[in-house]
């Protein structure tokens, strides 16, 4: 009886250190407080998800609906399900795989068993790799299925708002990359264009299409790699933002200088994930607004606008004339003391009286 006893014991022990370490591995994943945004009444909002060499993109619709473009790489699952969560997203209307590629589908298996599903969008194209299988055995599992997306489908179409596919418009691409599903949202008087990884052939049949590809935002494709986002498609959109979604310091050399020499020579306000972390775009249907407190490592406040400057990696704010001021990349704006601190931010020792 007593070594029953003690099995037992060490049983529970085993489960609750099991469910504590499980608490601590997702708190690694929190959003801080500032960036847990939700939309107002007829708002539309897009967050581009930070997960490093990937892409990811949650869409809050005006009406209520939401969609997940892609979920990042297979490591990627928990932050992307820890920041859905810190929205209180429970279902996703339309789940868009853009392509095959483990740094978009690798985090999908576990957004599939996690929440509830309605409608799931992928290419014409397979792939011969463990996370493929994985993200099919967890669609079969909860008795989805899938639509294959080409272009001119529509997934949304209302008066005020459109969820249009522009691409793939072929079947038999030589690079995997070209059979990425390529998304239109139209919400009012203002646009965005969701490129996935696709390349310049599928971007030469989308401007061969007639399709509209005007758009404010242009998430540029293939982290912003050279043999994407070629110029004629991007004089077509003219956006006045392009975002990246990418790694820092990744093996690739992403974004390629020849695509950000076109960017820059448009006047395209350039947003990037190394950079920014999390970006939230916001439209209500006239304006769009980018709701990261920095832009490009330039701080959008007014002249003559008193603020402080937030390091995000060591929580510590400075005046905005502190000669100990963090790397761009690392700076959040707050317009008061009381902001900062409301975020769990202390005064530098030296610049804060």
């Amino acid at each position: 009886m007593k070594s029953i006893t003690k099995r037992k014991l060490v049983i529970l022990m085993l489960l609750l250190l099991a469910v504590l370490f499980a608490g601590c591995e997702a708190n690694n994943f929190q959003i801080s407080s500032n960036e847990k945004v939700n939309p107002k009444e007829g708002e539309l909002l897009v967050h581009f998800i930070d997960v490093g060499q990937g892409d990811s993109i949650f869409i809050q619709f005006p009406n209520g609906e939401t969609s997940l473009i892609d979920g990042g790489t297979r490591d990627s699952g928990k932050k992307v399900t820890a920041y859905l969560n810190g929205l209180g997203i429970q279902r996703i209307d339309y789940l868009v795989a853009t392509h095959p590629h483990e740094d978009h589908i690798g985090g999908l298996p576990q957004i599939v068993k996690n929440y509830e599903i309605g409608k799931i969008y992928m290419p014409k194209k397979t792939a011969n790799t463990k996370i493929f299988e994985e993200l099919l055995t967890e669609i079969k599992n909860k008795g989805l299925g899938i639509t294959i997306a080409k272009g001119g489908d529509k997934i949304v179409e209302d008066d005020n708002l459109k969820y249009l596919v522009l691409a793939p418009n072929g079947d038999n691409y030589e690079e995997i990359n070209e059979y990425s599903i390529v998304t239109k949202l139209t919400y009012k008087n203002t646009s965005f264009i969701f490129t996935g990884d696709a390349e310049k052939v599928s971007e030469d049949e989308m401007l061969t299409k007639g399709y509209d590809l005007s758009a404010n935002v242009l998430k540029i494709g293939h982290h912003g790699g050279r043999t994407s986002t070629s110029q004629p498609f991007l004089d077509e959109v003219n956006p006045e933002y392009g975002v990246i979604s990418l790694g820092k310091d990744n093996s690739y050399g992403h974004p390629h200088k020849e695509t950000l020499e076109r960017l820059k020579k448009k006047g395209i306000t350039i947003l990037r994930t190394d950079e920014m972390g999390n970006i939230v775009i916001s439209s209500d249907g006239d304006n769009i607004k980018v709701l990261n407190q920095t832009v490009q490592g330039k701080n959008e406040i007014k002249d003559g606008q008193n603020y402080y400057i937030g390091n995000k990696n060591t929580k510590i704010y400075h005046s905005k004339d502190c000669s100990h001021l963090p790397k761009p990349e690392n700076q959040v704006i707050f317009n008061s003391k009381e902001e900062a601190e409301s975020n769990g931010y202390t005064p530098h020792e030296n610049c804060i009286k």
